[in-house]
């Protein structure tokens, strides 16, 4: 059964509701919940990624109204997670192809032991504050999330942490002179990432540091572009997302952004124009980095995604890969 057959079959939209959603909570028989989880996202139509850690669930899913409803429900009735952080946006196509539960060490990895967000993390701050802080100049502003996802957009003033992985973040802050308690004595530190989850772990790091006033923006970016209307908003460029979409802009529409299935590097119209962009093969970033080998094995994948696209089908191929940071920050 698809997603969207499900939704036809008892009457809601057509379309796909594209959920993401985490929770922080102790969770000893994780490994145990795998399975209903799989088998009821399946029954409903659900795809996308979950992962399940001792700590918690995050992840990303896409279905049809009803299809979401029924998996988010399932999940609630987890203990612990009856008020997990959620968050919806909509889809005109199914920003996934598949369906996966993953067993993880942390549901979102930064690699620090001993870090509770239940406990530690910083203070939130709601989408409609959130331009008053930042526009304190004793706020200093960091952008948690990674160099690629920087790129495409981010607050005005905020320090990109130019990292290719979350997992960096702990080491980069550490090496910041005018990051240490001495230096932002007096000043209050604001955090965000896209849907929130890796700012629950990088102000109670921050905190761990010593630095007490540490807020974070509630929902990520998703809920403030949702929320803060576009002519309030100091939001700057596009919010990468970790599916199909790519990118959304204010209203959680689509953005303008594709993706290279060589690099898994975001693609604007400048990247797609050059002559170094071949669909599926290469883009400026990495055409210099492909071999011959690799370049042929590009190409007959994306000769069969063409091919399957003709016959109105799914090549598995199509749903390439993304960069790496947290699944369901929609992420993060």
């Amino acid at each position: 059964m698809t997603a969207l057959s499900y939704g036809a079959e008892d009457g809601t939209a057509p379309g796909f509701v594209v959920a993401a959603l985490y929770k922080f909570t102790p969770m000893p028989d994780f490994a145990a919940r795998r399975q209903p989880l799989l088998e009821i996202c399946r029954e409903t139509g659900v795809s996308g990624t979950l992962l399940l850690a001792s700590e918690g669930i995050n992840g990303t899913i896409a279905g049809s109204r009803s299809g979401i409803d029924v998996t988010i429900e399932h999940i609630r009735r987890i203990p612990g997670c009856a008020d997990l952080e959620l968050k919806e946006s909509s889809a005109r196509e199914n920003p996934f192809f598949r369906m996966k539960v993953r067993l993880k060490d942390e549901i979102v990895t930064m690699g620090v032991p001993g870090l509770d967000p239940n406990q530690h993390a910083g203070t939130y701050v709601e989408p409609e504050a959130w331009n008053e802080l930042i526009a304190d100049p004793d706020v200093v502003l960091i952008d948690t999330r990674n160099a690629y996802e920087v790129g495409i957009g981010t607050f005005k003033g905020a320090i990109d942490p130019e990292t290719a992985t979350f997992r960096e973040f702990p080491d980069w802050f550490r090496d910041q002179e005018n990051l240490s308690p001495e230096a932002l004595r007096g000043k209050k530190v604001a955090m965000f990432c896209t849907g929130g989850i890796r700012c629950e772990k990088a102000t109670a790091f921050v905190r761990q540091q010593g630095i007490d006033e540490v807020f974070h923006l509630k929902g990520g970016i998703l809920k403030y572009l949702e929320r803060v209307p576009a002519e309030e908003s100091l939001w700057e460029g596009e919010c990468f997302v970790f599916d199909q979409r790519v990118s959304i802009t204010h209203g959680l529409e689509l953005g303008s952004y594709d993706i290279c299935h060589a690099c898994r590097m975001p693609l604007d119209g400048q990247d797609r124009a050059s002559a170094f962009y071949v669909p599926g093969v290469s883009c400026p970033k990495c055409h210099d980095t492909i071999d011959r080998a690799r370049r042929q094995r590009f190409e007959e994948r994306q000769r069969q995604m063409d091919l399957a696209k003709q016959r109105g089908e799914i090549h598995i191929g199509s749903t390439g890969k993304r960069p790496r940071a947290a699944v369901g920050e929609t992420d993060g």
